[in-house]
């Protein structure tokens, strides 16, 4: 199995040296009991997504070895990642916690996570390469990846048959949608902008990745010609006046995608859930298609969201701790809940042929729009690797990125001012960064 380029033992290296920021912390009481003397092994599971609860009930009928105790925090940005971390420090986290990918690197980085490769490699080839890459570095596995958000192209059908407008395959006939669509109306518009990890996407699948490793030290490449590429698209979509000013996650933005006046959104799969949550007026309008190419012919796939269930240092019981981690992200019943309650999709490569996967979706006019999806997994580019400390390196990007999409500054300049934070921080933390 391929494995990413950046994930080496470099970047092993390079993770070792936040370990003292938690080198004073002792072990943490995360779980206890014993399963050779018929006590079963009690371990503690923190997270926040609709479901989990549920597989942990289920994990717990399924046998009598180990007993897993759920509780729910705040989601991860909003205050849950902060507790885990200050767990950690103090010595008395759960063994298992939900943790993002594009998250998992600081964590490791700041040496809150435990090392289950002992257990869990057998397990690899399960897994979609990207979702496993994402919970592991260099030999190191720190938990299972539970979903993936393979992107694709979201399209108001109605939008595009109404002009007579093909479904574009490649990134320059997107812009030519575009352009059509904004023509006829100027009140309707082809997207809107992007900030943050949904941006993101759009290097992961260009294969321009903004953080790698030299040796000992991190790189970091935010502003590197690839990732200059796609700028200059972008950039070309606001100064062509083909972008909506309503800014994505706004109420104008669900308005916008609810009424056809935002025709697409090239995204991850968990956007389908949010066009049924809160564009209502778009239903049986919408339509899924591969995402967009930058050469004719390729299968190339960006990726924003998924997480996995980390292991946390400390653990005592990391076996018992990945049993769970592994049943919850492999289990046929309890994913299909999860498909249900949280609309996830899995990054376990058997799952992807669940029944709850293959049906018809009425609000897609009954398109079946996992399919799309199952053939975009596999494609998600490999390569690439999250900073340690991506809530600061994604604030110094919205900040530009917002100027940016408003027309004060271009979306390099954005690049150029996050690349010169992020390399300033991460140094000001003691990180060795390579020149």
């Amino acid at each position: 199995m391929k494995k990413s380029v950046f994930r080496s033992a470099g970047l092993a290296g390079v993770v070792t040296l936040g370990l003292a920021l938690t080198a004073c912390a002792g072990a943490a009481p995360a779980a206890t009991g014993d399963a050779s003397s018929g006590t079963p092994t009690e371990v503690t599971f923190w997270g926040w997504a609709p479901g989990y609860a549920e597989a942990v009930d289920a994990y717990n009928a399924s046998q009598s070895d180990v007993t897993v105790t759920f509780e729910e925090v705040a989601p991860g940005a909003k205050g849950g990642y902060e507790k885990m971390l200050n767990s950690v420090t103090a010595g008395n986290a759960p063994c298992l916690a939900q943790v993002g990918y594009e998250t998992l690197t600081s964590f490791a980085a700041q040496g809150a996570l435990e090392d289950v490769s002992e257990f869990a490699t057998a397990n690899e080839g399960e897994f979609t390469p990207a979702s496993w890459s994402a919970m592991s570095i260099g030999d190191a596995v720190y938990g299972a990846p539970v979903d993936q958000g393979p992107m694709a192209l979201f399209y108001n059908k109605e939008v595009f048959d109404s002009l007579g407008i093909a479904v574009p395959t490649t990134w320059d006939e997107y812009k030519a949608a575009g352009e059509k669509i904004h023509a006829a109306d100027p009140n309707k518009y082809i997207s809107s902008t992007y900030m943050d990890y949904d941006y993101a996407g759009f290097n992961w699948q260009a294969e321009a990745p903004w953080f790698g490793v030299d040796g000992d030290a991190w790189t970091v490449s935010i502003d590197s010609p690839e990732t200059q590429k796609v700028a200059s698209y972008w950039q070309g979509m606001v100064d062509g006046g083909l972008l909506s000013p309503a800014p994505m996650w706004d109420q104008s933005w669900y308005a916008g995608l609810g009424d056809g006046s935002i025709a697409t959104h090239v995204g991850a799969v968990w956007i389908a859930g949010i066009l049924k949550g809160s564009a209502a007026d778009g239903a049986g309008k919408w339509a899924v298609a591969p995402m967009p190419q930058w050469e004719a012919g390729d299968d190339k796939v960006g990726n924003v969201g998924g997480s996995g269930t980390a292991v946390l240092k400390g653990c005592s019981t990391p076996e018992a701790a990945w049993d769970f981690a592994h049943f919850m992200s492999t289990d046929a019943d309890t994913f299909t809940n999860l498909v249900s309650t949280a609309g996830l999709y899995p990054a376990a490569t058997e799952l992807l042929s669940l029944p709850v996967l293959t049906e018809g979706d009425d609000y897609f006019g009954g398109q079946a729009i996992f399919d799309v999806f199952a053939e975009a997994s596999p494609n998600v580019t490999t390569g690439w690797t999250w900073g340690p400390n991506m809530p600061e390196t994604v604030g110094f990007l919205n900040d530009g990125l917002g100027k940016a999409w408003a027309g004060d500054g271009t979306i390099a300049d954005a690049l150029a001012a996050t690349q010169t934070k992020t390399v300033d921080a991460l140094t000001a933390q003691g990180l060795s960064v390579a020149e």
